[in-house]
């Protein structure tokens, strides 16, 4: 028996890592948490199956090379046993019945890793909220494998209707403004009502004795007071951040009036220095003020130049860049998988010293994220730090 948690921050340098599976990947069925609508894949709004084999057996084989890679660098990769319940099949609380699972391709969405703590997230989503089986034996093993395991889950949420905003997407698509939509975005005001607390494990940035977690519509405000309070009671200060959207937007310069995930707009490298979204700019005074008391550099992201072309998806585009590309993961503070079509971002990351792994994974972004989404770091050699000893009061 020995250590087997150990995750304190982005960068340290990786020991063991599970990397997600896209089998079992499904367009949801409609839920009040969310739509699809992919009338070019043949999935138009109200239908919902299973991806393709094909694009199953390509996202594999991508999947399968950055397992390759990351073995021949000493890491230790595990992989979730598929749960039968995510091969598009319904499932049901006493609440709800929901018509198919999400799948379980990107592990960081759900499960947030920190130091020696384990925890489950309660997901806003039906089509997730069964998601935590396929990791449960990975857990059980740890659990068992390390005395120091804190492993929880935070309170269950029912995800009745009354956790949702009524007619959400359609007043999104068919009544509101651009600038009624920019004001939600600056209210913090989604799909979800503050009926629970709701929030996404990938909505999580970690540095140490410091989190960084996103106002998306993921997570409420409910789920971040839940969060701040769990944490604050370990000695860890969470910190909100909410990110601003270009206008008027374009195909070059996507809108952000429904953020999803915080690993496309702020992504710390090594201690003191952070790349962010030169689109989606942190808009929370005290963020910034706080990079700037505990002089970290914060720079912008090269632009995507890869095109999407993806007809069925859940996340990327059609016909489309995506700042999917900032989705990064590190081997250790000098070593960093980049998508490999994203050269730009290529570039940048080797000017500023580090050593880029590029890493092809065009084939998996469709099934929801790119390297840090389909990546839960489980162990990184390193301590808990103090990135941030120059707190910013209130904040």
């Amino acid at each position: 028996m020995g250590k087997v948690v150990n995750c304190w921050n982005e960068w340290d340098p990786l020991k063991r890592v599970i990397v997600g599976r896209p089998e079992g990947t499904n367009v949801p069925a409609p839920e009040p948490a969310w739509w699809y609508d992919l009338p070019l894949g043949g999935y138009p709004l109200a239908s919902y199956g299973p991806f393709p084999q094909e694009m199953v057996d390509a996202a594999n084989e991508q999947m399968n090379y950055l397992v390759s890679i990351l073995e021949k660098r000493g890491v230790k990769v595990d992989r979730p046993t598929i749960h039968p319940c995510m091969f598009n099949k319904p499932v049901s609380t006493p609440d709800w019945t929901q018509l198919n699972m999400h799948g379980v391709n990107n592990v960081r969405d759900v499960f947030l890793c920190h130091g020696n703590y384990l925890v489950e997230a309660t997901t806003c989503r039906r089509s997730r909220y069964y998601e935590y089986l396929n990791l449960r034996p990975l857990f059980n093993q740890y659990f068992k494998e390390d005395p120091e395991l804190v492993w929880f889950t935070a309170p269950k949420p029912r995800l009745t209707d009354e956790s949702y905003v009524k007619n959400y997407y359609y007043d999104f698509e068919k009544v509101w403004t651009h600038e009624q939509k920019k004001q939600r975005l600056y209210d913090w005001a989604f799909q979800l009502s503050e009926h629970e607390p709701l929030w996404d494990a990938a909505d999580a940035i970690r540095c140490g004795k410091d989190i960084f977690h996103q106002c998306s519509c993921v997570t409420n405000k409910g789920g971040m007071d839940w969060l701040k309070r769990m944490f604050g009671a370990l000695g860890i200060r969470v910190h909100h951040v909410a990110y601003d959207t270009p206008w008027p937007p374009s195909p070059d310069r996507p809108d952000n009036y429904h953020p999803w995930h915080s690993d496309v707009n702020f992504m710390p490298l090594r201690p003191g220095l952070a790349i962010t979204n030169p689109d989606w700019k942190p808009r929370t005074p005290q963020f910034l003020e706080l990079m700037k008391k505990n002089d970290w550099e914060v720079i912008p992201a090269a632009r995507p130049v890869y095109v999407h072309k993806n007809k069925i998806y859940l996340t990327g585009l059609y016909e489309g860049k995506s700042w999917i590309s900032m989705n990064t993961f590190s081997l250790d503070p000098k070593t960093v998988f980049v998508e490999a079509h994203e050269t730009a971002y290529c570039e940048q990351l080797d000017k500023l010293g580090f050593e880029v792994i590029p890493i092809p994974y065009e084939k998996v972004i469709p099934f929801g994220g790119a390297l840090h989404c389909t990546t839960l770091d489980i162990y990184r050699e390193g301590k808990l730090e103090d990135y941030f000893p120059k707190q910013v009061k209130g904040y």
